[in-house]
């Protein structure tokens, strides 16, 4: 398939010449108007996903040679997290060039978080069958810029170390509660409740995805608690 001068342009911004344009169009095909002579980028994004842990892992090792697994884990998964491979592909304009079926374009599939982020690693599937590991590692590099550099030293996100506290006091995990959702499918409001087992709690609200509002939650209650 011919790619449209629209999916041209967005791999300019990619940084990419493509010899093979067809995977490409492939990778910004969604399975909502996937077909059997229109295949979908589901297996790119399998391939996708693979290609940009290899990328950052080894950016990371390089960055950072005295770091042991026990840091560069939660790094690697700060930076290929849904929400962080969603925010580049926001920012390349990768919602403006997908090819998705009617159904999902009315219900906001271009603004969508997990579809952003699954076209982006298909995307990147492409660049390596396109052209091999040292122009898809380019890629990840360039679209990723300074992320690397900024990752926190130690990334684990705020459940994660409000649990870990928690359970160093002798409670169990915090307890989530959606205490309210509103707004459209695609851009969702939601407030969120986090308690502890001593009672104490913080809620937080706000649009994005749920995991993001129980972040900020967390993050409220460990101010709190002082931690």
């Amino acid at each position: 398939m011919t790619p449209s001068a629209e999916t041209t342009a967005f791999a300019r911004r990619l940084g990419h010449d493509f010899a093979r344009p067809e995977l490409l169009v492939r990778a910004l095909t969604h399975g909502s108007i996937g077909s059997e002579t229109r295949p979908d980028n589901q297996r790119l994004e399998f391939l996708g996903d693979r290609v940009l842990g290899l990328a950052m892992a080894e950016a990371l090792l390089a960055a950072d040679r005295g770091a042991s697994e026990g840091q560069l884990a939660p790094r690697l998964n700060a930076l290929v997290r849904g929400e962080t491979c969603a925010e580049v592909a926001r920012e390349v304009g990768l919602g403006e060039v997908l090819k998705l079926g009617r159904s999902e374009m009315l219900s906001g599939g271009r603004r969508k978080e997990a579809l952003l982020a699954d076209a982006l690693e298909a995307v990147l599937a492409a660049v390596y069958l396109d052209a091999g590991w040292e122009a898809a590692r380019a890629v990840v590099l360039r679209l990723w810029g300074d992320r690397l550099d900024q990752v926190q030293a130690d990334a684990r996100d705020a459940k994660t170390i409000l649990q870990e506290w928690a359970q160093a006091q002798g409670m169990p995990p915090p307890r989530y509660e959606q205490m309210d959702r509103s707004g459209p499918d695609h851009a969702p409001r939601f407030r969120i409740r986090v308690t502890l087992e001593d009672g104490r709690s913080a809620e937080a609200e706000g649009a994005g995805t749920k995991r993001g509002i129980e972040q900020a939650a967390a993050r409220a209650l460990l101010d709190e608690v002082g931690a």
